[in-house]
């Protein structure tokens, strides 16, 4: 059984700290524009003080909320795009499901097939299957990669069926640039380990798209977010 999230030592009630940190993670804020966000509401609070919430409690909460069960009959996208780190070129490299649902992502410093390898690696220790069908593009290194992990799994190489992975940056891309970049791949790693945990649990289902779905959706997921962070709604 996972223990609740303690708040020992903080003086900010634990909705004020959830809050802030949600805010964080939901949304493409620099912690300037969440510290004014409290201002507003009356919360006095450095943006300092925000950016330790988020490293400290970010984890806790993402480590809480409920995952996608693993589906062997899933297809992986896959796709990486290019972070600097620290003036060096990186690539994280990314893996999201037909349903546009996050399932891993990882920095690397090389795009080749080692790097193709271990992503697909990782993907199917945390799956505990490989999926129905794999949807790459045009970078070679990801069918020599599938061919020694997993061959017997279909893939189709084509620019325009990956459109679901490539989308999938849209959002990290705007988190970058609130940031203003990245000090360290694991920095980077540690972002978006709660980003996307977040972001999967928040995104209503592509089947849900109608308007009294997606507001149902939200408001559960906001209900589910109370209960990890161990607050009151």
């Amino acid at each position: 059984m996972i223990e609740s999230v303690s708040y020992k030592r903080h003086r900010f009630p634990p909705e004020i700290i959830a809050y802030a940190v949600w805010l964080c993670f939901r949304f493409p804020l620099s912690l300037r524009l969440v510290e004014e966000m409290l201002l507003e509401r009356g919360i006095i609070v450095s943006y300092e003080t925000v950016r330790r919430w988020a490293l400290k409690f970010g984890p806790e909460y993402a480590h809480r909320l409920r995952r996608k069960t693993p589906s062997c009959r899933a297809i992986w996208h896959l796709d990486e795009v290019v972070v600097t780190i620290s003036g060096q070129k990186h690539w994280l490299w990314r893996a999201v499901d037909q349903d546009g649902y996050v399932l891993d992502e990882i920095p690397q410093d090389r795009r080749d097939t080692k790097a193709a390898k271990r992503l697909l690696k990782r993907l199917l220790k945390k799956q505990g299957c490989p999926p129905r069908r794999m949807i790459i593009d045009k970078l070679g290194s990801y069918a020599a990669a599938q061919r020694q992990i997993m061959p017997d799994v279909e893939h189709r190489s084509h620019k325009g069926l990956n459109n679901r992975a490539e989308n999938s940056h849209l959002p990290f891309r705007l988190r970058e640039r609130a940031r203003q970049g990245f000090r360290s791949a694991g920095g980077l790693q540690r972002l978006v380990n709660v980003f996307s945990a977040v972001r999967n649990h928040f995104v209503p289902p592509r089947s849900r798209r109608s308007a009294r779905a997606t507001h149902l959706h939200r408001l559960n997921a906001m209900a589910a977010w109370n209960v990890a962070a161990n607050v009151a709604a």
